[in-house]
């Protein structure tokens, strides 16, 4: 657990601190993606290594060499002289927490007996959901109280504590154990070109233009790496993710609610900061804050939620969940300027408490439905797949919240014609205010005008959010169909052999 905090945790607490990045590298918005885009893209490349390499080298070394990378990775980031040794630094960061996180869960499975594990998981979820709960909370800390560079350097201790910890109790690899399977390297490098392709296509969409050379070049290797991808793991006899596995329609309807699980909690983690510091004028502290009683929320819920889900049916939890999550979202759709701070951090405890009931009746559910010897790569598939849902899901909403923005901001600026006299109204009560305030007459209307501009375009980002919002619940809820695949899969069968 301490491990998947101090790895996860990365994910979020950047976000907060990317505006004082970009100023003290001069690094335009492009670039600035890269931090968080980059990250992503590489934990969910790397989950896929994680059968391969507990075979050959074991638990213990697994981890302490991934454990390793970040602490260098995360050293690397915080004395960074350049943006492009940030970004590596960034990639490296996910390289490592890919590693972890399934392994966590595939530990816990193999010590806790099957009446024990939902309640174990449930513990370990806390770590899973919380990091990213309270890493722009602890990420405003660092900012607005030392520099950006202590975001990199806040996980180091803990990612140290953990490695202690793992010499002492972590097995290494026994003699006796099956001989590994030989690395599946086409298939890894076809996964990095549909993930690199594709999210470089769309993080860079909006600024190079979606019919551009560039992006349809990218988006043309994502669609072919992903489809050779998909031909070469059928085929080959040592899969990197293994086709079987989906062949179980409880594991299958767990995947896709694991996809749409991922795009709900990392899309409203990402647009919250966003909305309350760009719209309600935040500080990076202040919007951190704001997640924080959700963050101690889940630590009482995931615990109960493990609990209950060694007795009440995986599917019954996750619906409920998602019931509670996409209702929260949908409130937070009708927020604005004057929302206040505990009614916004209200929806996100209620949100919140959904996802604790989610997490681990999903990754119990979906492993349960596994035989045994699937499990390694049961468990670094459902977490590849719930990442992949954050990473898209991220770069997704980002475009989704430009293109709104600008579509509403357009709507509100074609309304201020001739004729509308609340317009007439404004800009002469400003002309007033300014012509108080001793401006010059001459530039009394142009001031007004381009004020009133600034209020047009605040407002239509402000709608743009609420359409991000509102399609973050609406994904959400749709996820109730595939439970019914978890609900009803059980008597359809498990994945068998070749």
């Amino acid at each position: 657990m301490i491990g998947t905090i101090a790895t996860v945790l990365t994910a979020t607490i950047i976000n907060v601190a990317i505006p004082d990045v970009m100023g003290t590298f001069g690094m335009g918005q492009d670039k600035a993606q890269l931090l968080s885009t980059g990250f992503l893209a590489a934990m969910t490349g790397t989950m896929l290594l994680n059968a391969f390499l507990l075979e050959r080298v074991g638990r213990r070394t697994t981890y302490l060499l991934a454990m390793a990378v970040f602490v260098g990775a995360s050293i690397l980031g915080g004395l960074a002289p350049g943006e492009l040794v940030l970004i590596l630094a960034r990639v490296l960061q996910g390289a490592a927490a890919g590693i972890i996180q399934p392994l966590a869960m595939q530990v816990i499975f193999q010590v806790f007996p099957p009446e024990r594990r939902g309640t174990a998981m449930g513990i370990f979820g806390v770590g899973v959901v919380l990091a990213p709960a309270i890493g722009p909370t602890l990420g405003g800390l660092m900012v607005d109280s030392f520099s950006w560079r202590y975001v990199f350097f806040f996980p180091v201790p803990f990612a140290l504590m953990a490695m202690a910890l793992a010499r002492l109790f972590l097995p290494g690899r026994e003699h006796s154990e099956r001989p590994a399977h030989p690395f599946d390297g086409l298939g890894f490098a076809l996964i990095v070109a549909f993930l690199v392709s594709l999210l470089s296509a769309l993080s860079n969409g909006v600024r190079e233009g979606w019919l551009s050379d560039p992006i349809l070049i990218a988006f043309t290797v994502a669609v072919l790496s992903g489809l050779a991808f998909v031909a070469w793991e059928m085929w080959t006899a040592h899969p990197l993710l293994d086709p079987r596995l989906f062949a179980s329609p409880t594991f299958a309807g767990a995947s896709v609610v694991a996809f749409i699980f991922g795009f709900g909690l990392f899309g409203s983690t990402y647009l919250i900061p966003l909305f309350v510091q760009s719209i309600q004028g935040y500080t990076p502290t202040r919007s951190g804050l704001l997640l924080m009683p959700a963050g101690l929320v889940l630590a009482m819920v995931f615990p109960l939620a493990g609990r209950l889900s060694d007795s009440v049916p995986a599917p019954a939890l996750i619906a409920f969940g998602l019931v509670l999550f996409g209702a929260s979202l949908l409130l937070m759709g009708h927020a604005d300027t004057n929302t206040p701070f505990w009614l916004m951090a209200g929806w996100i405890v209620f949100g919140r408490i959904g996802l604790g009931f989610i997490l681990p009746s999903l990754n119990a559910g979906a492993l349960r439905a596994l035989p045994l010897r699937f499990l390694g790569q049961g468990a670094g598939t459902i977490n590849f797949v719930r990442q992949l849902g954050g990473a898209l899901g991220v770069n997704l909403l980002a475009i989704a919240l430009t293109h709104q923005s600008q579509q509403h901001t357009d709507a509100l600026t074609a309304t201020q014609v001739a004729g509308n006299a609340a317009m007439h109204e404004s800009v002469a009560l400003l002309e007033r205010l300014f012509h108080q305030g001793g401006v010059p007459a001459m530039v009394q209307e142009p001031a007004a005008l381009h004020f009133l501009g600034r209020i047009i375009q605040a407002q239509g980002s402000m709608l743009g959010y609420r359409d991000g919002f509102m399609l973050t619940g609406a994904v959400s809820l749709a996820a109730l169909v595939p439970v019914l695949m978890m609900a009803f899969g059980h008597r359809i069968g498990r994945p068998t052999g070749r």
